[in-house]
């Protein structure tokens, strides 16, 4: 019996149950032996529960779809798994495809219950629903993605990124709202910051402690984050007092640096990805260039120190690497590149990256000084930085399969 054509219902078929081999494909088969049309289908497994839910051709109230029914549960029944039907309006249907969609992702040590329930909370109060949400993480649950949406302008983004810097704060997890879509998966370049960034030391104290200047180093640097002296000036007066270190000090300094925990295996994936990628310091190339060499990065920029007769003069050389002109060298990188600045990604934790920051599409405060973390769109304060992955919707399963 034929399903008359132009009805204005569509049945939404809801199978839950135990997932197994062959399933999926013993119920599509039924609906092609029926020659019923597939509208619409979506399937999740989660710890081996299967929720699939198929969209067919099918007016209410009529023989052929009485029977179709018949023959489905009957089915379910052989599968062992539960069936639902349902009737819904397919102009509604129709309009899906205007809706906008947003991802959130939240990263913990632990994603609680309360953290999930907060920002649902909030994404029903600003206008979203929820289409699905993703456990990223294999180990435990270090990351969920909730995939929202809203039709036309009815949801409130901005309102809702308010709401989730909120939660931040008072739940101590970190949140990150971005705009679901093309852009989000196609970022193709990556600039990090180095020092406490891309490794755990700051290279010009490891320098000072070689030389016996820490404390006079550390009491600049103090004034400095106070806001007594410009980051151009602090560097100079630093640097100044490693005046007639011996060069070979550079090579001593690169034996004790630690990349910071997570950084080899972000770069491994980016790079099979195809990402090109930077590192960008206000530090020194002396370590930045070896660091690029091991990594395999494309680009190093920092500052270069002077040396005369094997010795340092206390000088550096050419212009400074500053807040400023680390923001245009992103841009040069990404202009050689012919890179889209929205699909830059930048890391960084210190005021002089903030510029940096803001110019990527994705600018991501990382284990940052309160002031960047009030200030950068993005803030991830997780130990291990390939957790940043987990911002661009990678698994750890996908990452581990690259």
């Amino acid at each position: 019996m034929t399903i008359p054509a132009f009805h204005p219902t569509a049945l939404l078929i809801v199978l839950t149950g135990a997932d197994r081999s062959g399933l999926t494909a013993e119920i599509a088969g039924l609906l092609a032996r029926k020659s019923v049309q597939l509208l619409d289908v979506e399937q999740v497994v989660v710890q081996g529960n299967l929720t699939l839910n198929l969209l067919a051709d099918a007016a209410e109230s009529h023989p052929a779809t009485d029977e179709l029914q018949a023959d489905l549960r009957q089915l379910a029944r052989d599968l062992d798994v539960q069936i639902a039907f349902r009737f819904v309006d397919r102009h509604k249907r129709a309009a899906l495809p205007d809706r906008h969609s947003w991802a959130v992702t939240l990263l913990a040590p632990q994603v609680s219950a309360q953290m999930l329930a907060t920002a649902a909370g909030y994404a029903a109060a600003r206008g979203f629903t929820i289409d699905n949400i993703h456990r990223l993480s294999d180990a435990s649950l270090l990351s969920i993605e909730l995939i929202l949406s809203a039709e036309g302008n009815a949801g409130d983004d901005a309102g809702l990124k308010c709401d989730l810097l909120q939660m931040q704060a008072l739940l101590g997890c970190d949140v990150a709202l971005q705009r679901e879509g093309l852009m989000r998966r196609s970022k193709r370049l990556v600039v990090m910051d180095m020092d406490s960034t891309l490794i755990q030391q700051e290279v010009i104290d490891e320098l000072a402690r070689k030389y016996g200047v820490f404390d006079k180093v550390a009491a600049i640097t103090h004034r400095a984050m106070n806001g007594e002296l410009q980051f151009d000036d602090a560097l100079r007066e630093r640097v100044m007092l490693l005046k007639g270190a011996p060069a070979s000090i550079l090579t001593e300094v690169q034996e004790v640096i630690h990349l910071t925990p997570g950084a080899e295996s972000l770069i491994r994936v980016l790079k099979r990805l195809g990402y090109r990628l930077a590192v960008i310091s206000g530090g020194f190339i002396e370590v930045a260039e070896p660091i690029r060499e091991r990594l395999g990065l494309d680009y190093a920029f920092a500052n270069e120190l002077e040396i005369v007769d094997g010795k340092l003069t206390g000088r550096v050389l050419g212009a400074i690497v500053n807040r400023q002109r680390k923001a245009e060298l992103l841009e040069q990188i990404a202009a050689t590149e012919r890179i889209a600045l929205e699909q830059v990604i930048a890391i960084g934790d210190g005021a002089n990256d903030l510029d940096m920051l803001n110019r990527a599409g994705l600018g991501i405060a990382f284990n940052a000084k309160q002031v960047v973390r009030e200030q950068a769109k993005y803030v991830v304060n997780q130990r291990n930085l390939d957790a940043i992955l987990y911002l661009l919707g990678i698994r750890d399963a996908e990452a581990n399969a690259v």
